[in-house]
């Protein structure tokens, strides 16, 4: 694999770097930088997710100090999926930027390219401090990214965000401190051998630190009740910060299942499977809660935000159901609504600039510009969106919902899940015929939808029936995803190597 494994974290980077030396040479050369850079990272991507094709583990050791004395880079098939999603989502981001969007600020493309070196970073980091590290990598260009093209609502979000993240981070940091502290190591792999062999006196301490880490990654997540801030922030956020920041929560989820799954998984003796039992609920009430934020919502930009809450809900929901086929169902709709949430921060864009004065209320407003056009592709993205076949939305429901049926509880699964998605239809219906049949009289402000924003925004919107269409590719390499997440011995042993890692029998022992 080579140096390959780290180029995610230093091609952001270097192309950061070489905006800021270059900031004099005009916004053309920062585009030019950062859209090379960009295709690049997809390219890195694509080359990692083939490397774990055939279900090893690849690991860089930072320094060549090797695993747990040293800093590694871990890339396994879900850190590879990540890597790659968030890839594509940023391309098509930063593509509908730069028809326009990044003059509001003078370092858009600086900041976004520090958010993807701390998303990518995050998801491949072996350990748990430096899963701090990047998290705050990647919370402080969104602090910078959010308020980017300024405004009192913005700053208001903004304010909020940042104050409920720097309480995340202390309490992410004790509980880091406090892992260290009471077993001498924060690599994740020899976290689960040291966890699951800990000593009585050692395990409250541990549990604690644990329950932290749980409350961190719910925040990041924006699981109830930590979810308030996230329609504001994202409500008001510009378009392809929006359409970046569907993936932010997804680090959040990335981080419930590589942690929860490894250091506190299946071989954690005492504290074996710790968030299982609070998983499941509490993703079933944030999808009911992020439903009814749906119906309710009068902005669309909102409305699209809380659609982002019920994607968390139903991805910790299925997480929390705790099996192959359940986790396997959770990575597929995974792709599937960061990918379409993602277009719908980008069309719902176009949509308040072609309505004029009216803007993101929902309510009678002039007829846009582009009536068959937007209508076609509101339609789509609802569609996908709320889990109507044949797109991949309803697979993806489909496979969670099948996943369940022989799981306790499977009553209340399938009606949260059901009633939610009848309510995003309703909610969804009454959005598009307000935008665009229940139209007066005003004239059209003359706003028409750029060629590269088309572009960005129907590629996004179309991986939905992709998805579709490659089902059974897609839901095969999650499942061997999900098969590779069940069996932390592999990772361990990985990571730190065979005679490093113990046996399982020796670990139920310990």
């Amino acid at each position: 694999m080579g140096h390959w494994l780290i180029m995610p974290v230093l091609l952001p980077m270097a192309a950061a770097i070489l905006m800021l030396l270059t900031a004099h040479m005009g916004r053309t050369v920062k585009r030019g930088i950062s859209l090379l850079a960009m295709l690049g990272l997809v390219l890195v991507a694509v080359v990692l997710l083939n490397a774990t094709l055939s279900g090893d583990y690849q690991v860089y050791a930072v320094g060549n100090w090797v695993a747990p004395f040293g800093i590694v880079l871990v890339l396994d098939r879900l850190s590879a999926l990540m890597v790659l999603l968030t890839s594509v989502l940023a391309l098509f981001s930063l593509l509908y930027a730069c028809n326009g969007q990044d003059r509001d600020g003078r370092h858009f493309h600086v900041l976004f390219h520090m958010q993807l070196m701390g998303l990518n970073g995050a998801f491949l980091t072996g350990d748990l401090f430096n899963l701090f590290v990047f998290f705050e990598i990647l919370l402080i260009a969104s602090y910078g990214l959010l308020l980017h093209g300024g405004g009192p609502m913005r700053s208001r979000a903004g304010l909020h965000y940042v104050i409920l993240n720097l309480a995340g981070s202390g309490l992410f940091l004790i509980a880091v401190g406090t892992l260290y502290g009471v077993l001498g190591t924060l690599n994740m792999a020899d976290l689960a051998v040291k966890v699951a062999q800990a000593n009585p006196e050692q395990l409250r301490l541990i549990h604690i630190s644990a329950l932290l880490l749980m409350v961190v990654f719910g925040l990041k997540a924006a699981l109830l009740p930590l979810y308030f801030w996230l329609p504001n922030a994202y409500g008001v956020a510009s378009a392809p910060v929006a359409a970046l920041f569907a993936i932010m929560t997804k680090v959040g989820v990335y981080s419930i299942i590589r942690v929860f799954m490894l250091v506190f998984g299946i071989e954690a003796g005492a504290l074996a499977n710790l968030a299982q039992p609070w998983l499941l609920p509490l993703g079933l009430v944030t999808l009911a809660l992020g439903a009814f934020g749906v119906l309710a919502s009068r902005c669309l930009r909102k409305q699209v935000a809380y659609l982002v809450v019920v994607s968390v809900g139903t991805l910790i929901a299925g997480v929390g159901l705790l099996s192959v086929e359940s986790m396997a169902a959770s990575l597929y709709y995974l792709m599937h609504s960061t990918l379409i949430t993602g277009g719908l921060f980008l069309l719902a864009d176009i949509i308040v600039r072609q309505r004029g004065d009216v803007g993101s209320e929902l309510r009678t407003g002039p007829t846009v510009t582009q009536p068959l056009l937007l209508s076609t592709m509101f339609f789509i993205g609802a569609l996908a969106v709320v889990g109507l076949p044949p797109l991949s939305g309803f697979i993806g429901k489909l496979l969670l919902l099948q996943s369940a049926a022989q799981q306790p509880g499977v009553a209340w699964f399938w009606s949260v899940i059901l009633i939610a998605s009848f309510f995003a239809l309703i909610a969804l219906s009454r959005t598009g015929s307000t935008l665009f049949l229940k139209t007066d009289d005003t004239a059209i402000t003359g706003v028409r939808m750029e060629k590269v924003s088309l572009f960005a925004v129907t590629a996004l919107l179309l991986s939905s029936p992709l998805l579709a269409i490659y089902g059974d590719a897609v839901s095969g390499f999650t499942t061997a995803t999900a098969e590779q997440l069940m069996q932390p011995m592999q990772y361990i042993e990985g990571v730190l190597g065979p005679q490093q890692a113990p046996t399982a029998a020796m670990t139920e022992g310990g």
